[in-house]
């Protein structure tokens, strides 16, 4: 059976790191919402109809019975299944750790635009916004960064991966991060990226693996927009 995956239809968003994880392993998957009704049946999976355990909010993924919420405990759950992680209890616990790593500076990335309240539009909290966005680049932005770069040095047999010696699940989300980053800040990324040659080795390497590149090019992949997690307001890239 196809994996059934259940995210927003028009944006990127955190469903995007699941979708790289599915698209790298070459496994049928449906992408529910963006058929008819699917944001229907989404959304009664959310409100509890036949689900034991109900997810909080998408992402989430279907495999049979089993429903998992959580793009860190999806990636979890696939890498295992798919050779997109070490092969170790240990190894597969380095990995989720820097996976819930990755997903700490997307919510940082998130709150850029909406400082205050996801509720509130982003022109009811420009100046806030302006002030947080110079804050991530300035230091919050070189931190993680610095962070993977040191992980991938310390991995010298691993060519160039952040865990082991083959494409984890993490190499994708890194990737997936970069292109966010670079998308919704290309001014402060020009300057950033040549202090961090690892990992904008690493975002290239990944970019060029077959099946993430026939990905890239069809239209599977959604553009990223002002929707999504990674939005450009030249005014923020200017903030620092």
């Amino acid at each position: 059976m196809a994996y059934e995956l259940y995210y927003w239809p028009t944006i990127q968003g955190r469903g995007e790191f699941v979708r790289l994880a599915l698209e790298e392993a070459g496994v049928e998957y449906v992408d529910v919402a963006r058929r008819r009704d699917g944001v229907a049946a989404m959304q009664r999976l959310m409100d509890g109809a036949g689900a034991e355990h109900p997810p909080f909010a998408p992402p989430f993924l279907r495999d049979g019975d089993v429903l998992i919420a959580q793009t860190a405990n999806i990636l979890f759950y696939l890498g295992h299944r798919h050779g997109l992680s070490p092969r170790s209890e240990t190894g597969r616990l380095w990995a989720h750790q820097l996976q819930l790593t990755i997903a700490d500076i997307v919510d940082e990335a998130h709150d850029t635009h909406h400082p205050i309240a996801s509720s509130l539009y982003y022109e009811e909290q420009q100046p806030e916004a302006r002030r947080r966005t110079a804050d991530f680049i300035l230091n919050r932005i070189p931190k993680y960064l610095g962070y993977f770069e040191r992980v991938l040095e310390r991995n010298p047999r691993g060519a160039g991966h952040l865990v082991g010696r083959r494409t984890s699940y993490c190499d994708l989300s890194l990737f997936q991060l970069v292109a966010g980053l670079t998308y919704a800040f290309p001014r402060a990324m020009a300057e950033l990226e040549p202090r961090f040659p690892r990992v904008a080795a690493l975002h290239d390497r990944v970019a060029l693996r077959p099946r993430i590149a026939a990905y890239l090019n069809s239209a599977r992949r959604i553009a990223f927009n002002q929707q999504g997690i990674f939005r450009h307001y030249p005014e923020l890239d200017a903030a620092s």
